[in-house]
């Protein structure tokens, strides 16, 4: 089974409709709908899969949307990855990935601020940007990221 099987299905199993399925537009995509719900559980490696899954597939205009939030749970995979494992060899070393990949987010999303597809994007810098001062304040030795403090991402889609 190829990555792209895996992900079609398990969009399929979050969404209860195939990955591929034809939406009447981005907000109610199942992609879309995965990236946050994977977001908002925590499973910052997932939610960027599902959402990659559709970026890969967009010719509009839309690609850098979809890359900046793509960015954005990339960082976030690095600073879980932190906080579970902060004297890891590799893992110790993961705020100043997340700082640069959160930088490229910001850059990707601030076109698309205030608001995208139901999505609060520059809530969602706000947050960005606060990561990276606690990171670049603290010289990269403090990860502002805790399963407690997580944030939370939603859709207002009526």
């Amino acid at each position: 089974m190829t990555k792209g099987e895996r992900i079609s299905r398990f969009v399929e199993e979050l969404a209860g409709r195939p990955a591929e399925a034809e939406a009447t537009d981005v907000a109610h995509h199942p992609c879309y709908r995965g990236f946050f719900q994977c977001w908002n559980d925590q499973r910052y490696y997932e939610a960027h899969d599902v959402l990659e899954h559709l970026w890969l597939k967009t010719t509009s205009g839309d690609a850098d949307y979809f890359k900046g939030l793509i960015q954005a749970a990339g960082g976030f995979v690095h600073l879980q990855k932190h906080f579970q494992h902060p004297t890891h060899r590799v893992h110790g070393r993961r705020l100043g990935p997340a700082v640069r990949l959160f930088r490229l987010a910001e850059k990707n999303l601030a076109p698309f601020a205030p608001m995208r597809y139901g999505f609060d994007v520059v809530g969602l810098l706000a947050v960005i940007r606060c990561k990276v001062e606690v990171i670049v304040r603290s010289e990269f030795t403090q990860n502002p990221w805790s399963p407690e403090t997580a944030p939370q991402l939603a859709l207002v889609i009526p």
